[in-house]
């Protein structure tokens, strides 16, 4: 089987449409622009003051041009500069179309916990609570569950929460679901995986939405 991040990637990259202004989060979603269908044309923003980011350099790249996580990026025509509280002022008043952000936990009323792990040292929560409000649509990716097989979506996140009532769809290696007004519908099953798979494997209830159960 592909590997779960590529899974997850790839399908996050179909809620990408052509003119949209789009965040991505460090780690699972900064591979969706690997998968991204070369006909659509989108604006990549970024907290650091960029908008406009095209791909990775594949050499000669310029160490004052990066993204938020410091990585490396190119731009495409058109595109913008600015500073921090301008980017932040972009997200705050809702013109970012979507932003995909990595998740840890996420629970049926689409809370967010993406940001520590209680007893690890982690820089901070960065700019994940402003795109998770601020976002007219916030897609949470992750694999399904963790190294030891508990699963990542529940009832009620234990981790220290982000953002609550935020999320508005979740894209696994296994399972693609939304939220709505704290319901979770389970929208599609990942080749390779069957219902049961998906309800021993999720810990919270939740129902297939009607598209789904023709299919099943």
């Amino acid at each position: 089987m592909a590997d779960a991040r590529q899974i997850i990637a790839k399908r996050a990259a179909g809620e990408i449409k052509n003119g949209m202004i789009v965040n991505l989060g460090i780690g699972i979603p900064s591979l969706v622009p690997d998968y991204l269908d070369p006909a659509v044309r989108v604006f990549f923003q970024a907290e650091n003051g960029i908008l406009g980011m095209g791909p990775t350099p594949a050499d000669n790249a310029d160490e004052n041009l990066c993204n938020a996580a410091g990585f490396p990026v190119t731009i495409l025509p058109g595109a913008s500069y600015f500073d921090s509280a301008l980017a932040f002022g972009m997200i705050r008043k809702g013109f970012i179309d979507v932003s995909i952000l990595g998740a840890l936990q996420v629970s049926v009323n689409g809370n967010l916990a993406n940001w520590i792990v209680p007893g690890k040292r982690v820089p901070g929560v960065g700019g994940a609570m402003e795109l998770a409000y601020g976002a007219k649509n916030l897609i949470a990716v992750m694999t399904h569950c963790e190294k030891d097989g508990s699963p990542k979506i529940l009832n009620e996140c234990t981790l220290p929460i982000t953002t609550f009532n935020c999320v508005k769809k979740i894209i696994t290696e296994m399972a693609v679901f939304t939220i709505e007004n704290g319901v979770l519908h389970l929208d599609e099953i990942m080749p390779g995986y069957s219902p049961t798979d998906v309800k021993n494997k999720t810990g919270a209830d939740f129902i297939f939405s009607p598209a789904l159960q023709q299919n099943i």
